[in-house]
């Protein structure tokens, strides 16, 4: 039984059938447990993924080419996903129009920083190039930050771990520090956890209202478009 189940993961693992079966699995266990757990805030659906992912991988001594392989169908998605930013962007139009000028000085010094005080530790740490262009755009959405490290020759799996960490910790900076302030207006809430946290912190914007997600998709959308814009250009300066 054992070895002709072997037998079967080898088959399957000859073709994307296998890596896009254990993603969409992994995906939907990951928003299962999250949602018995009673949705805490410290560990997102996309984290308890990506563990039972990463295990079952190797459990299964699942090489880890082959599976990227197979999976980089999944991957040719991410294009029209860039694409589809532009319409939260289209749908926010008219908070754009009337918050212009907030929007104008937060997003730049904001999406700057984000960038900057990452490369500069990285940097102080004696981390390389490729370390450096890899976390460079942590805190940019995925489909438009894959695009970027490879622009600037990083590393896309560390890339990810860091944008996974960054939507993570943003998430729980934003609520401590929106208590803490206090802030309470949905719509800072909410573009704060767009800018900072992409789509975990839009994820998370959506559970407090749908204000809160309309702004958070309004900053990780100009967010993305400001970073891809700028940061290849002043890295390699």
């Amino acid at each position: 039984m054992t070895e002709r189940l072997w037998s079967l993961v080898e088959v399957l693992s000859a073709s994307p059938t296998l890596a896009i079966g254990l993603t969409l699995g992994a995906f939907f266990a990951g928003n299962w447990v999250f949602a018995r757990m009673g949705r805490p805030l410290w560990l997102p659906p996309v984290v308890l993924a990506a563990v039972m992912l990463s295990a079952t991988i190797a459990i299964l001594s699942l090489d880890y080419a082959r599976y990227q392989d197979g999976a980089r169908w999944l991957t040719v998605l991410l294009g029209p996903a860039t694409v589809a930013l532009g319409i939260p962007l289209y749908q926010q139009m008219h908070h754009i129009r009337a918050l212009w000028r907030p929007i104008l000085c937060t997003l730049p010094v904001a999406a700057t920083l984000a960038a900057v005080y990452a490369v500069v530790i990285a940097w102080a740490l004696g981390a390389t190039p490729e370390v450096l262009a890899s976390l460079a755009p942590k805190s940019v959405t995925a489909p438009i930050a894959i695009g970027i490290t490879e622009q600037l020759g990083g590393s896309v799996p560390l890339m990810m771990g860091g944008l996974l960490i960054t939507g993570v910790v943003a998430t729980l900076f934003v609520d401590l520090l929106a208590g803490l302030l206090p802030v309470d207006d949905e719509r800072i809430l909410g573009f704060a956890l767009g800018l900072n946290g992409h789509a975990v912190g839009t994820a998370r914007a959506f559970e407090i209202s749908h204000t809160a997600g309309a702004f958070a998709s309004l900053g990780m959308g100009l967010t993305g478009v400001f970073t891809a814009l700028i940061l290849p250009l002043v890295f390699h300066l």
